[in-house]
Order: C-alpha cells, then sequence, then structure tokens
C-alpha cells in the first residue's frame, strides 16, 4: 500500500466508545471483533457469560472510483446485541430501545470524528442507517447493526517501478 494512501481504524473507534460510554458500560456491553454476519452470530453462542455487545466485522466491503478523484470506499459493519429472556417481546423490545440508545449515543461522537476526519481526507458517508434483526436471529437476544461507508484517497498514479514489463503510457 502506498503510504500516500489513509484510513481510519473503525475497530479501535468502536472499542474506545464501548470502553468510555457511560451507558455501555451500565448496560453491561462488551466489545468483540467478528468477520461478518455470521461470524457474530457464532460470537453469541461462545460468550454467554456477556450481557450485552458491539461487535465489529474485521473485514468490509468496498471498491475504487477511478473518476474525478481517486478513491476507496470501505463499508464497516457494526453489530449491537443484547440478551433477554427468551420468548419476552416486552424484554425484547426493552433490549431494542436499549440499542438504539447506544446507536444514538455513538452517533453524537460520530459526527465529531466526521470533522476530525475530513482533516486528513477521509470521508464517512453521512447516511448511516440502523437495521434491526428479526426475533429469530438468535433466541433470547435483540440484534440489530449499522454500516459506515468511509471513502479515503487512493493515490492511482501509474508507477512503471511497480511493474515487470511496464507498459508505455497512452
Amino acid at each position: 500500500m502506498n503510504h500516500s494512501n489513509f484510513n481510519w481504524n473503525s475497530s479501535a473507534f468502536f472499542q474506545r466508545l464501548t470502553a468510555t460510554n457511560r451507558f455501555a458500560r451500565d448496560n453491561g456491553y462488551t466489545f468483540t471483533l467478528v468477520s461478518s454476519l455470521e461470524g457474530f452470530h457464532g460470537a453469541l453462542g461462545e460468550m454467554l457469560s456477556a450481557q450485552a455487545f458491539v461487535a465489529v466485522s474485521d473485514t468490509s466491503d468496498g471498491g475504487i472510483d477511478i473518476e474525478n478523484s481517486p478513491h476507496t470506499r470501505r463499508v464497516k459493519t457494526v453489530f449491537l446485541a443484547m440478551r433477554h429472556a427468551a420468548d419476552d417481546m416486552e424484554a425484547r423490545e426493552q433490549s431494542m430501545e436499549n440499542m438504539r440508545e447506544l446507536f444514538r449515543q455513538f452517533m453524537s461522537i460520530l459526527i465529531l470524528e466526521k470533522t476530525r476526519l475530513e482533516e486528513k481526507q477521509i470521508f464517512l458517508d453521512p447516511r448511516i442507517a440502523f437495521k434491526e434483526i428479526n426475533r429469530y436471529f438468535f433466541t433470547g437476544c435483540a440484534c440489530a447493526f449499522f454500516q459506515i461507508a468511509v471513502d479515503t484517497y487512493t493515490d492511482l498514479t501509474y508507477n512503471p517501478d511497480e511493474w515487470i514489463n511496464p507498459q508505455p503510457m497512452p
């Protein structure tokens, strides 16, 4: 990777938020890394002693836009989960409200982070949707997620030294 390409460590950011947010701490949220939705499902099964989770996927979807200002887009997924009594829809709804509030509080810091990142030419897509996972995803556990699209400058300057048989520039 060229050193002129920048990145944002979303995992470290949300780990710090989980550790320093009063609401997260008061409600027993634990931070973990997972790989995709399937990895999140597996992590829930292994963490029987924790009440609630913030899990950031260590993988991301993305691509490169080569028009105008070349940039790489990475989409990071953050999962939230909270255990509740199985088949208790009132407890599930309370857990969902809890996660909605945590999402709101995380966004109140993310808006500040967005401004800081823009100084480094890292841009967060301002549209961040909160999606609730249906009640059958994991018995006795309310789950939701949101995704953050991060655009970073990508140096696409042709460098003949990177090629075995350099192609002449047109």
